[in-house]
């Protein structure tokens, strides 16, 4: 059972939390946690959430936006209060990860909540002072929808992290892009080169990721070094 020792806002809808785990054994930036509810009559409800610490801390931070009609997100984004005590099972997955030893150039892709795992490989690059280059580009509604924005707008400050934002909605004044979806145009000029052979991850929605990959690969990316992390109606649910 891990305990809530810390709850913050990130934005309306989504809140950081921050769990102590008993015997963690550590993880990898791009791994995720099951979470497992149980109401008072015995109904459990599981969903996954991914891990937005950076690898070799010893506690572990998860973000969680609160869907419409969600059985656990309004829970967790409402009513969890730090001493509170819930099951987490993980670290889970092997495939959408960055580690340490990675020298080539990484580009990141985020539709939404999906730029959870790509913050903690951010965050792990910089704690690890990998000069490996990373980029992220991230699509999301609004500026008041934005995760982790004060901390992407730090490292993006030094020589940290690239960040571009994809405004679907609307964007700030004077942001001189209009709104609008992740496209090939976009896919082009806010990605790293194609010849400079670097590894995609792309998280998301469903639609977003199967949209962005084969953008990708469209420009020229390799298939074999894109990877893909989704969540929605084919994917895992939030």
């Amino acid at each position: 059972m891990a305990t809530v020792v810390r709850v913050r806002s990130l934005n309306a809808r989504a809140r950081s939390i921050l769990l102590d785990v008993p015997g963690w054994p550590g993880h990898d930036a791009g791994q995720h946690v099951d979470v497992r509810l149980t109401a008072p009559d015995g109904y459990t409800a599981v969903r996954s959430y991914s891990i937005a610490s950076a690898t070799g801390g010893q506690q572990v931070e998860l973000a969680v936006e609160e869907l419409p009609n969600g059985e656990v997100s309004p829970y967790l984004t409402r009513e969890l209060i730090v001493g509170d005590r819930i099951e987490v099972r993980g670290p889970v997955g092997g495939w959408f990860v960055w580690r340490p030893e990675q020298r080539e150039p990484i580009q990141l892709l985020a539709g939404g909540s999906g730029v959870v795992p790509l913050v903690a490989i951010a965050r792990s690059r910089s704690a690890a002072l990998s000069a490996a280059p990373m980029q992220l580009l991230y699509s999301v509604r609004d500026p008041d929808s934005l995760l982790f924005g004060p901390e992407l707008a730090d490292l993006s400050a030094g020589d940290s992290l690239r960040v571009t934002y994809a405004y679907t909605r609307y964007a700030p004044a004077g942001y001189g892009r209009p709104p609008g979806r992740v496209d090939a145009k976009l896919i082009a000029a806010e990605t790293l080169p194609v010849d400079s052979a670097p590894t995609c991850y792309v998280c998301g929605p469903t639609g977003f990721v199967e949209t962005v990959a084969t953008l990708l690969t469209d420009v020229g990316h390799d298939p074999a070094r894109i990877r893909t992390e989704r969540f929605g109606p084919t994917g895992g649910q939030r």
